[in-house]
């Protein structure tokens, strides 16, 4: 017989909290400075978490939650498209 402390979670819940480590992460490292807001690596950060968060959300449904889920993966695709842009326009020819 096996004793556990925590009951066990879903798959879905797992992602969930992994997406939230990677929001303070990712928050803590710009509030530090070690990250630029300008930085690609913060919204691929940014996507990553927010999906990571809409798939915990599987497992506890929150409209409200999705909504700002998919609002974040979205802005975040834009800030990543617009760098990787001004990264191919600022190339010298």
């Amino acid at each position: 017989m096996t004793f556990s402390i925590l009951p066990p979670m879903p798959i879905y819940e797992l992602i969930g909290i992994l997406g939230f480590a990677l929001y303070v992460t990712n928050y803590s490292l710009l509030t530090t400075r070690c990250l630029s807001s300008d930085c690609l690596a913060y919204f691929c950060i940014n996507l990553v978490a927010a999906s990571c968060v809409l798939l915990g959300l599987m497992a506890s449904f929150n409209l409200a939650s999705a909504l700002l889920q998919i609002f974040w993966v979205a802005m975040s695709l834009v800030g990543i498209l617009v760098r990787l842009k001004r990264r191919g326009t600022s190339a010298p020819v």
